[in-house]
């Protein structure tokens, strides 16, 4: 799905693009910044490299958080800011996690999809002149980081790797190491989780505990949960 508009009038501030892959909100938050003297939806579409590929010249994104393409927020924020772009997380919220990903990897604000228009556009207009908008779920995401567990490049790979469904001899082999090695990696990895409040004491929790702190794709949205 792809919305563009690709021309507008001189002087007109406040371009904004929208990623989002249910187009009704692409059309819904269009109609809003259709009424709006300050502020101009340029396009529309349901990744970042698509919006990008129609145009990198905005003032302005906002994203939606679980993309049916599996992207992270870390990577889609860090691809609008490398051309220039910040970003509004634009949310249901019912992901955390989600959240605390696109407030490290540096929104100007988060916001839900549930708040009343005024709320948006205010936190847009704070964007747009390089202001943090501080919202209850952005601080709160903010403060999550104090969860977070950092792994060396050693431990992250045995994770990724166990985490995917590779067995302790697979992840072995894989990384030219003992299985006995590969075991007291994981048993490590284990006890930094427990550490922070974050048990992890199966490999399914391994794995969500591996989405949440980005070191494996998030999955994608299957049409039912759509």
């Amino acid at each position: 799905m792809i919305v563009a508009m690709t021309s507008h009038p001189n002087g007109w501030r406040g371009r904004i693009g929208v990623v989002d892959d249910h187009p009704s909100i692409v059309v819904g938050l269009r109609a809003i910044l259709d009424t709006q003297h300050d502020l101009r939806f340029v396009a529309g579409a349901a990744t970042v490299p698509e919006l990008l590929q129609q145009t990198q010249q905005l003032d302005l994104v906002i994203l939606d958080l679980r993309l049916e393409d599996g992207s992270s927020p870390q990577s889609n924020v860090e691809a609008l800011l490398n051309v220039g772009t910040p970003t509004i997380a634009y949310t249901s919220g019912d992901e955390a996690y989600l959240v605390r990903l696109a407030a490290s990897a540096g929104v100007r604000a988060v916001v839900r999809k549930n708040v009343p228009e005024d709320e948006l556009l205010s936190a847009m207009r704070a964007s747009l002149a390089g202001q943090e908008a501080p919202t209850v779920d952005w601080a709160a995401a903010i403060d999550a980081d104090e969860d977070f567990v950092d792994l060396s490049p050693q431990l992250r790979r045995v994770l990724e790797l166990y985490a995917s469904g590779e067995s302790t001899a697979g992840v072995a082999k894989a990384m030219n190491l003992s299985a006995e090695t590969v075991a007291d990696y994981v048993g490590r990895i284990r006890r930094k989780y427990v550490s922070v409040g974050r048990p992890a004491p199966t490999r399914s929790h391994l794995v969500l505990r591996a989405i949440e702190d980005g070191w494996l794709p998030i999955p994608r949205r299957t049409r039912r949960q759509r």
